[in-house]
């Protein structure tokens, strides 16, 4: 069974929590299942409405009095015994009837069971929801498996993963035989991504038509999602998520809207790229005037990369060939657009935000984060000609934008040179977003106005 870091958020919630428990992301990326594990492993009486597959289930709230009216409704509904304190009432796909989340304060008050939420396109969704249970529920965003979770489940054990996160911490290279070893793995995650039913496919059968074959299965989901959810914007939101692989692949990557059509102004349709990033399916990386903290106040919405959600959903589909060449360890030029996504889904599921920097003076960096007020700027390489990166140089070690160190990912193995460390692409895994672990601790003094 593939382990997931989302099973542990689901234990040290409910564990510490009375409040429910919503799951959110993209289509497939497995929310249901994780919920699911977590009732058998509890042994409990699990209840699972599915408004996708159960329209009529809506009736159980529609006109109901109060919330003793509701768990009325729900028992004689579902024609089975809600058992107090060990029944988990799971209510899915609720992006189908979203005003089930403003009764969730009135049931967890209530206090008899345990509740739990799931659905795609919560981003678009909840935006009209009239209101959200603030306190009364927390919200988890679900992603694809990430690499560290690829690896372990295809078989590197945790006292390898504990070996490199040491080399990182460090700084000093990786034996070579476990380096090799892992590119490879690099390499599988490529071309497989983190799509839970993609990778157990891929373990049941090592059938990588097999694995395309549920690739585009997804894929083929997404497109439905966005003709059923936005019919009025349907088709430019359809033609502006088919053209992420070719634009990714393109000489600056940047998403060019006259690609689509040469009279198209972003102001008037840039609600279509926002419901792609609110839907889950789309990483958007917004460039930034200056690499100066807060980011924030310098992105341009304007002038972006687009990202897919998967690494393996980008992979399938560019040309047929691609999967055996890279397996075959033939790196082209042409596919930095893979590697690029594996770093930006994966800095995006370690919770940073994704920036891009863009200057005619000093060129392009791939990435650019943010940590405890200091600026990292980051490069993917994928071919031999990881040491040569012009605009990083140009960054680093500049006194007016206090940056002084870079880090280049590529299949090299770790080193540091000047102010740069070069990591293999691997120890993106280890790139995690540290908290605030300093007290903040403020006392207002009013002496003078006593």
């Amino acid at each position: 069974m593939i382990h997931r870091d989302l099973d542990k958020f689901i234990e040290n919630h409910y564990a510490n929590n009375r409040s429910a428990l919503l799951l959110t992301g993209a289509r497939q990326v497995g929310k249901t299942f994780a919920i699911r594990k977590y009732a058998e492993k509890h042994n409990l009486n699990l209840i699972e409405i599915n408004f996708y597959e159960d329209e009529n289930a809506k009736i159980i709230f529609k006109k109901a009095k109060d919330v003793k009216d509701v768990i009325l409704r729900l028992s004689a509904y579902i024609s089975k015994p809600l058992i107090k304190g060990k029944t988990l009432i799971f209510f899915d796909e609720v992006q189908r009837y979203a005003d089930v989340i403003t009764w969730v304060k009135f049931l967890v008050d209530e206090g008899s069971y345990q509740y739990a939420l799931s659905g795609s396109l919560l981003g678009v969704t909840l935006k009209d929801i009239r209101s959200m249970p603030v306190g009364y529920m927390a919200v988890k965003e679900v992603y694809p498996l990430t690499l560290m979770e690829f690896a372990l489940a295809v078989g590197v054990n945790q006292e390898v993963i504990a070996a490199l996160r040491e080399a990182w911490l460090s700084k000093t290279s990786v034996d070579k035989v476990v380096h090799e070893s892992m590119l490879r793995v690099v390499t599988l995650y490529l071309l497989t991504g983190g799509m839970p039913a993609v990778v157990q496919t891929y373990l049941n059968t090592n059938d990588m038509q097999a694995v395309q074959a549920k690739q585009r299965e997804i894929l083929g989901l997404y497109r439905w999602d966005i003709a059923q959810y936005d019919p009025d914007n349907k088709l430019f939101i359809d033609d502006i998520f088919s053209l992420i692989p070719s634009e990714l692949n393109a000489k600056n990557k940047r998403f060019i809207l006259k690609n689509m059509n040469e009279h198209r102004q972003f102001s008037r349709h840039e609600n279509g790229f926002i419901w792609l990033r609110d839907a889950g399916v789309a990483l958007p990386t917004y460039n930034v005037a200056e690499p100066k903290a807060p980011l924030k106040l310098s992105e341009n919405h304007s002038l972006f990369k687009l990202f897919q959600n998967d690494v393996g959903l980008l992979a399938v589909q560019y040309a047929n060939g691609i999967a055996m060449q890279l397996l075959n360890g033939e790196f082209n030029i042409n596919y930095g657009a893979v590697f690029e996504n594996l770093i930006a889904q994966e800095l995006k599921a370690h919770g940073w935000e994704l920036y891009y920097y863009n200057n005619k003076k000093f060129g392009e960096v791939d990435f650019i984060i943010e940590q405890t007020g200091k600026i990292i700027p980051i490069e993917v390489k994928s071919g031999k000609d990881y040491n040569r990166h012009q605009a990083l140089n140009n960054l680093v070690g500049r006194k007016d934008y206090g940056i002084d160190q870079a880090i280049v990912f590529s299949q090299s193995n770790l080193q540091t040179k000047n102010n740069v460390l070069y990591a293999p692409v691997y120890m993106i895994m280890f790139l995690n977003k540290q908290l605030q672990d300093e007290p903040m601790i403020y006392k207002l003094n009013l002496d003078a106005l006593k």
